[in-house]
């Protein structure tokens, strides 16, 4: 629903019928023309796209409560989020985001007019007086925000879905702990064990294919929690590196509360790591590239995987423990 100007006397807006006339060189017409006809204004309509489930806002101290037609006229009618300032408006009425008034070049996409500069002032108020649940509120967020609180909130809030922690691809695929338990299971055929130690054998015939050529997932199910194992190939500067690391699927608040170790050896000789695990909110590149986990030259890890050095036979074996 587009937000429309008022009349103050009878409580009517005007809706458009486009009609088209020549544009003149240099004219700040982009192409149509408004043609407005009365129409009386109906604000409790069906609900935004974004929060279906909300009927009403909430209120604080200073709020005012909002109605789903309130509601509608902060959505942009191009990218449908809610609108913040600078909220732009054409000289018809019609408003838009700052983002979309870039991407429509200064055009404005419901009349067609030239959009100028203005700024709906009026529309800022109003967003300023209301209060909404968190988008996440599904989710289990009940909490309620001014309007020019909410956006920061939600980047941060810690019921928002988290990204697929699988590797080995662009998954785009979000969601909360469990049902991305189920996902990496049925749709990545990622190994599930149970237990809190582990002891793992990596092969590889060709260790000298570095850039990304060797990753694995494991999950773990320890105290309840799960617990990715990650184990990579990758080149660290000129020089070929593997690097094994654990990622906490949950907040980084209870990640803390663990801790992990890593182990590889042979010969008589051991190479061992010890930290903390990373929440999934880091990506599995971030915790890569800072190297906050077991970083085995590849040089070492033939050592290890002995014969020839021919072929990567690594075996990792770890433990996970909960910190008192």
């Amino acid at each position: 629903m587009l937000p429309v100007p008022f009349e103050s006397n009878n409580n009517q807006v005007k809706s458009a019928n486009i009609i088209r006339i020549p544009m003149a060189p240099g004219g700040g017409v982009c192409k149509d023309v408004i043609e407005s006809h009365p129409k009386t204004l109906k604000y409790d309509v069906a609900t935004t796209k974004m929060d279906k489930n909300i009927t009403r806002v909430a209120t604080g101290k200073h709020g005012i409560q909002s109605t789903n037609g309130v509601h509608e006229l902060l959505e942009c009618p191009v990218c449908t989020t809610l609108m913040y300032p600078p909220i732009h408006q054409c000289p018809n009425g019609h408003t838009l985001c700052s983002n979309c008034k870039v991407r429509v070049h200064n055009c404005c996409p419901t009349c067609r007019v030239e959009m100028g500069n203005i700024r709906c002032l009026a529309l800022e108020k109003v967003a300023e007086s209301l209060e909404l649940p968190c988008r996440h509120q599904n989710l289990g967020c009940h909490d309620i925000f001014p309007y020019y609180s909410k956006l920061k909130h939600e980047q941060n809030c810690r019921f928002r879905p988290y990204n697929c922690p699988y590797a080995g691809s662009e998954c785009s695929i979000t969601g909360d702990i469990p049902y991305l338990v189920t996902h990496l299971k049925d749709d990545h055929n990622v190994d599930m064990h149970d237990g809190c130690t582990f002891n793992h054998r990596y092969v590889k015939s060709n260790p000298h294919e570095v850039e990304n050529a060797t990753w694995m997932l494991t999950v773990f199910n320890c105290y309840g929690r799960q617990f990715c194992l990650h184990f990579e190939a990758f080149q660290l500067g000129m020089a070929p590196v593997y690097i094994s690391f654990l990622r906490f699927m949950g907040e980084d608040s209870e990640a803390k509360k663990f801790s992990y170790s890593l182990e590889v050896g042979g010969y008589g000789r051991k190479f061992t790591w010890q930290g903390v695990p990373r929440s999934i909110r880091d990506s599995h590149r971030k915790v890569r590239d800072s190297q906050d986990g077991l970083v085995i030259p590849r040089n070492l890890a033939l050592f290890f995987s002995g014969g020839e050095r021919q072929e990567l036979k690594l075996r990792v074996s770890g433990r996970i423990w909960k910190e008192q």
